[in-house]
């Protein structure tokens, strides 16, 4: 009996410690980029679910933004077609990009709007293109990166409806092409949607789910993770090859999302079950904070 006390106690502890925390956090926006192991492995597209749905339930104005790249990778495998990557962006011509609207807008969006639902909670999955929520031109050429698009315009008066009614909002990230390219449909960096999506919400925290634990000084020491950091530094551990590779474009989303308004960046790890929630509300969180300065 005295255990099961104990047990209780313990649970309760953690509902107070989190309290200021929820608190702090509710009627506040936060954009969730959700990729990587994460959405791939069962256990923890169900722990991220749970997550979600309990931000929301708190009082959060959650929007989570997904990728898609080993689907995408894996129907175009199916389909004979090779990829072909350019500055570590998938080169996307108009078949590939058939293919990137069916996967991300289609399979992959309401998948995870029905797995929101079936745990309980209320979501309602969009691309960029509906209610013209992403606007973007062509990055490069059409030699150079076919449809891949840069974000030009966010229009979040349809993410605004739908937080208004409860619901959270699972964006893909393909976007309304402007210009020369208006009509098209354009492939989208995901973690550079989630940014542009919270600079125009007034977001309080951008959060990147990785399959890292956030920023090491040594890559190959898991106990160099570096737990707060600012943009300006960020440019510095750039500089001395600290960041490096497919890190680059995250931190240097974090970075636009600081410089647009956003107060908080992390990057955390999605192969750790109930990361969100770790990184939230507790004190020591588990991933790399990253604030302006």
């Amino acid at each position: 009996m005295k255990d099961r006390a104990n047990q209780y106690t313990d649970q309760a502890a953690v509902l107070v410690h989190a309290l200021p925390y929820i608190q702090r956090f509710r009627g506040k926006t936060m954009v969730i980029k959700y990729g990587g192991n994460a959405m791939i492995h069962k256990d923890l597209k169900a722990a991220v679910m749970q997550d979600v749905i309990l931000m929301a339930c708190v009082g959060i104005r959650t929007v989570l933004v997904h990728g898609g790249g080993p689907e995408i990778e894996g129907m175009l495998k199916a389909l004979g077609k090779e990829s072909r990557f350019v500055r570590g962006l998938r080169y996307t011509d108009a078949e590939t990009m058939e293919i990137v609207q069916m996967v991300l807008c289609g399979k992959v969006n309401k998948d995870i709007t029905s797995l929101i639902q079936q745990h309980g909670g209320r979501a309602m999955g969009i691309c960029g293109i509906d209610g013209g929520l992403l606007q973007a031109r062509p990055l490069g050429t059409e030699e150079d990166l076919g449809l891949v698009g840069e974000i030009e315009r966010v229009d979040t008066s349809v993410l605004e409806g739908i937080l208004h009614s409860g619901a959270i909002p699972v964006v893909s990230s393909v976007a309304l092409g402007t210009g020369d390219a208006a009509g098209l449909a354009l492939n989208i960096n995901a973690d550079m949607a989630a940014a542009r999506i919270a600079v125009a919400l007034g977001a309080e925290k951008l959060l990147l789910m990785t399959d890292v634990q956030g920023l090491l000084r040594d890559i190959a020491d898991p106990d160099s993770l570096i737990p707060v950091i600012t943009s300006t530094d960020l440019e510095a551990l750039k500089k001395a090859g600290i960041i490096s590779k497919g890190m680059i474009p995250k931190t240097d989303c974090c970075t636009l999302a600081l410089g647009g308004g956003v107060k908080k960046a992390h990057i955390i790890d999605g192969r750790l079950p109930h990361a969100l929630l770790i990184e939230l509300f507790t004190d020591e969180g588990i991933g790399t904070m990253i604030e302006a300065g």
